[in-house]
């Protein structure tokens, strides 16, 4: 069984950051604009090195959009950053109207999502954004891991023409994943490789994911384990492999089982191979104040509620 090492926590938002300072150096068409969060988004060294092209919009979430969806008219190419509370509910009428119907090459960029926001708490807290993000046409939803994985996908945005929401979080998290890897939207990445159950998780439930397969080898079950850090599109075709081979499926997401990753997959499974599925995710609530590990204990988003569904699931083939 292969393992994977933490390299060493760190926050998925500085990632993004990373990806963003690199942008700047490489493509003057690359602009940036924050709603009053400059320092929690990490988009202090773009703004330090590129003053002409940072716009610091104060709290005004829906001007934001609106402004950035004009830049592309001219070329730019626009990273918004707020929370993902306030990049995607707050806005959501100005993403629909004047960014999504109309194709505009904004790359909505959103931190802090999820439970592991922690203490700001429940309002702060949106565990229904993949769901409002992915029903716009045209619109690609990623989701990204680690540190790694968050800057490559920063840097790979760029480059894809239309509408992007990205979605990372506040804490710092296991960083596993290559330092020099290729981010390719819309390609589910195979972690591990098994026979008798198949895991696809997205996000923070990533690592969570890769420690519920050791525990279940240590048990004699094999787990596949696919990260599928874009959620829209989809890649139909490694699910559809891969349940192809194990016959059976979880789910695992921090986020509302409504509307997300795993209603992607139970889409996909009903349409081509229906087949028994469990989803870890949290069952149609909001959060509460506390500590991110507290918030993914309580709410089940961890490796061994995944290794509960897995038992679940298994039992149903």
């Amino acid at each position: 069984m292969k393992k994977y090492t933490d390299s060493g926590k760190k926050d998925t938002r500085s990632g993004f950051g990373a990806g963003l300072t690199e942008l700047g150096q490489k493509n003057e068409n690359v602009v940036a604009l924050c709603a009053d969060l400059t320092g929690s988004l990490k988009m202090d060294e773009f703004k330090e090195n590129h003053p002409k092209r940072f716009f610091q919009v104060g709290i005004a979430e829906a001007n934001m959009m609106g402004i950035a969806a004009g830049m592309t008219i001219g070329g730019k190419i626009p990273f918004t950053g707020t929370f993902a509370n306030f990049s995607t509910g707050r806005v959501y009428d100005q993403i629909r109207q004047s960014i999504a119907y109309s194709g505009k090459n904004v790359k909505i960029c959103a931190s802090h999502a999820g439970v592991t926001l922690g203490e700001d708490g429940a309002t702060h807290q949106i565990l229904e954004d993949i769901g409002l993000m992915k029903m716009l046409p045209g619109m690609t939803v990623i989701n990204t891991c680690d540190y790694n994985q968050t800057k490559a996908a920063t840097l790979a945005i760029a480059e894809h023409e239309g509408p992007v929401y990205l979605r990372f979080g506040r804490p710092k998290v296991a960083n596993f994943t290559p330092e020099d890897q290729t981010f390719d939207i819309g390609k589910a990445v195979t972690l591990q490789e098994g026979k008798d159950v198949t895991i696809v998780a997205t996000g923070h439930l990533v690592w969570e994911a890769l420690q519920a397969a050791e525990s279940l080898f240590e048990k004699g079950i094999e787990a596949e384990v696919l990260n599928i850090h874009t959620i829209k599109p989809l890649d139909d075709e490694a699910i559809l492999k891969s349940v192809g081979k194990t016959g059976c499926i979880v789910t695992a997401e921090e986020h509302n089982y409504l509307g997300g990753l795993g209603e992607s997959v139970a889409r996909v499974l009903a349409e081509n191979h229906p087949t028994p599925q469990e989803f870890v995710a949290t069952q149609d609530t909001f959060g509460e104040s506390g500590t991110p590990d507290q918030l993914m204990d309580k709410y089940g988003l961890n490796a061994e509620a995944i290794e509960k569904a897995v038992t679940k699931v298994m039992n149903r083939k």
